[in-house]
């Protein structure tokens, strides 16, 4: 696959507007590839703030996230080493308890052409649960069992909940994920990184 016609695929992402309708900030596609790109990080959808920034992972989120793959800034943005590929592009909205959901559309229209383009031994970063529905097929039934089984989906997914600071709660309840997944998914992110 050519850089021009991922080029041409991102430009038509951007201007997706699907769902216009039931976004309530409006259409705003949030996504970064590149065909050399050894990550690809595939999350939820972009917050209030990443919206209005049109910056991907520009929040507590993205810090905290950033810090548990052990890699900079300038690593996180460049597109020919990480793809930041949400299941939903836009902004979905909020309820009293946080963000919607990703919009449903995004995922089945855009993901297969888009990681197409991505190297094929490339290590896929899934965060939260509806990452998980998608692309781990023998998950659990639960988020926490299912990144409980990391080790079992190495070396080419490494399953993660979302890094938002709402989570305190959860990473207080599972210690081993702090001591033994996160210097896992250091290592490998290194590993692909080093590739």
């Amino acid at each position: 696959m050519s850089t021009t016609e991922l080029e041409e695929l991102l430009l038509d992402i951007r201007a997706c507007t699907v769902c216009a309708d039931s976004l309530p900030a409006g259409p705003r596609p949030i996504v970064q590839a590149g065909t050399s790109a050894r990550i690809a990080i595939i999350g939820q959808a972009p917050g209030r703030r990443v919206h209005e920034s049109g910056i991907p992972w520009n929040d507590p989120s993205g810090d905290r996230l950033r810090q548990w793959l052990g890699i900079t800034g300038d690593q996180f943005y460049d597109p020919e080493t990480v793809a930041l590929v949400p299941m939903g592009f836009c902004y979905p909205g909020s309820t009293t308890s946080g963000d919607k959901p990703p919009r449903p559309e995004c995922a089945p229209l855009w993901h297969e052409p888009l990681l197409a383009h991505l190297p094929s031994d490339r290590l896929d970063i899934i965060i939260g649960t509806y990452a998980q529905k998608r692309y781990v097929p023998d998950r659990e039934s639960t988020l926490t069992a299912t990144v409980a089984r990391w080790r079992d989906y190495l070396p080419g997914q490494i399953v993660l909940p979302h890094p938002s600071p709402r989570n305190r709660h959860w990473l207080t309840k599972n210690p081993w994920f702090e001591a033994e997944t996160l210097p896992a998914l250091t290592s490998r992110v290194e590993q692909a990184l080093a590739s």
